[in-house]
């Protein structure tokens, strides 16, 4: 089994202040995101090492309301050894939760909203319905960053995040959130956790259908925990990097000035 603090070691992002968005997505070998329809049926207690590292070393954790509803995702609150070891770092005891949908679609009982040591945050839509956003009123704090082809401007909601001082992005998905960040070229890093099956059937990707990116990246690690294999790439922006010019445009004009449009509901 892998040592956590190994894992936090091989995983830090270092403390120069600067934003990062850094995300997070286990696959099967023929790339497929869930089993069942959850990530649950591909990971092991090791990918649950890293996965909890991860979101130690993070001040938010973004996720679409799609994911949340699909894999019931609880109140962010972390062990005492994750609080303990991120008080010794000078990070807040928890990191806020940021949650993404374009219609808020999101029922005020979920378990994401009980006692959270954070009050959440819900990323939407000018557009989204008013009786909707005062029904989450009580449990999380909503923000509208409605882009210009619907769905929620990225760009601004990662620039409201920053000017929270939330610099340290973890985002767990889902494929349309990861789309509309590769869109707006905001990804940082990509953490890969290759599961040792093959899954067929009908399972999506870990991006959802869209305009084609290209963007380049860069291995930053590779390590195997028994059958599990665990990639780390950086988005490659050296002058001399390969580049779709195309395909980059194409990313562009189908997200509006503002980047990417996420459309999780």
């Amino acid at each position: 089994m892998l040592d956590i603090n190994e894992v936090l070691a091989k995983y830090g992002t270092g403390d120069d202040g600067d934003f990062h968005l850094r995300v997070n997505f286990v696959a099967s070998l023929d790339g497929a995101v869930t089993r069942d329809g959850l990530s649950d049926g591909l990971n092991n207690e090791d990918d649950l090492i890293v996965f909890s590292a991860l979101r130690r070393l993070s001040d938010v954790v973004l996720v679409g309301a799609g994911t949340v509803r699909a894999e019931d995702y609880r109140a962010l609150r972390l062990s005492a050894e994750s609080v303990r070891w991120r008080q010794e770092h000078g990070l807040q005891p928890h990191p806020v939760m940021a949650v993404v949908s374009g219609n808020l679609d999101l029922d005020p009982g979920l378990r994401i909203f009980a006692n959270p040591p954070h009050r959440p945050l819900v990323f939407t839509t000018a557009e989204a319905p008013a009786e909707r956003a005062a029904a989450l009123a009580d449990v999380a704090e909503v923000i509208r960053c409605g882009g210009e082809y619907g769905g929620v401007d990225v760009t601004a909601m990662l620039a409201e995040l920053e000017r929270r001082g939330l610099r340290r992005v973890l985002s767990e998905g889902g494929p349309h959130l990861f789309s509309a960040l590769l869109a707006a070229d905001r990804v940082d890093e990509l953490c890969l956790t290759l599961s040792p099956f093959l899954e067929a059937g009908t399972a999506g990707r870990i991006t959802a259908p869209g305009p084609h990116a290209g963007w380049p990246m860069r291995l930053g690690h590779t390590f195997a925990a028994g059958d599990m294999i665990f990639l780390r790439y950086f988005r490659d922006r050296s002058e001399g990097a390969p580049f779709d010019d195309e395909a980059s445009a194409d990313a562009g004009s189908s997200s509006g000035s503002g980047g990417g449009a996420a459309e999780d509901k």
